[in-house]
């Protein structure tokens, strides 16, 4: 007879102790987002610099002459408004409202990174757009009652609504993470 010895089943850790022999450390997992959170900081730095230049620079409100500054005249126009809504002014004076929700938002992204796919770099560059999108408008709730919009494009009589650099963030990151969701459903 032939006795072989069978391994006997791993112990489980004890408590408070890893299940991974060799887990990443915490700048490890960092850089694994580097992507998301790079993106995430452009959109935001390039948000905030540009409404504090229209805070600094035009009165408030300015939709139209005087004080408007014309880009492309009938088409293009920098503008200094003032949006407690959300995208086109739905849930206007809804503030307080929006800003919770928003920062409800990114802790949700956070806590469902795994399940959201976010350690694709394609679905880092969404959310990364996404995030600096929010945090940026996130940030204006906060320190002035509303959202400083001031990119105006009118299209012959139609008079797109006035937004900016976290709209454009926010609305570009959704678009490239629904494209990619249909193109690659999970």
């Amino acid at each position: 007879m032939n006795s072989t010895a069978h391994p006997s089943p791993p112990t489980p850790p004890a408590f408070g102790e890893s299940k991974i022999e060799n887990p990443k450390s915490k700048i490890q997992r960092l850089l694994a987002y580097r992507t998301l959170l790079l993106i995430a900081i452009g959109v935001f730095v390039a948000d905030q610099a540009t409404k504090f230049w229209i805070d600094s620079n035009l009165p408030f409100p300015t939709y139209g002459q005087p004080g408007a500054i014309t880009v492309i005249d009938g088409f293009f126009y920098i503008v200094h408004v003032g949006n407690t809504g959300a995208a086109w002014s739905m849930f206007s004076g809804q503030s307080v409202f929006l800003a919770i929700l928003a920062a409800a938002t990114l802790v949700g992204i956070f806590l469902w990174r795994h399940t959201l796919g976010l350690r694709h770099r394609a679905t880092q560059v969404s959310f990364g757009l996404l995030c600096g999108g929010i945090a940026g408008n996130l940030v204006d709730r906060l320190l002035h009652g509303h959202v400083i919009d001031f990119i105006d494009l009118h299209f012959g009589s139609y008079v797109y609504p006035t937004f900016n650099v976290a709209d454009s963030g926010i609305c570009i990151g959704v678009v490239l993470y629904l494209w990619r969701s249909f193109r690659e459903p999970r």
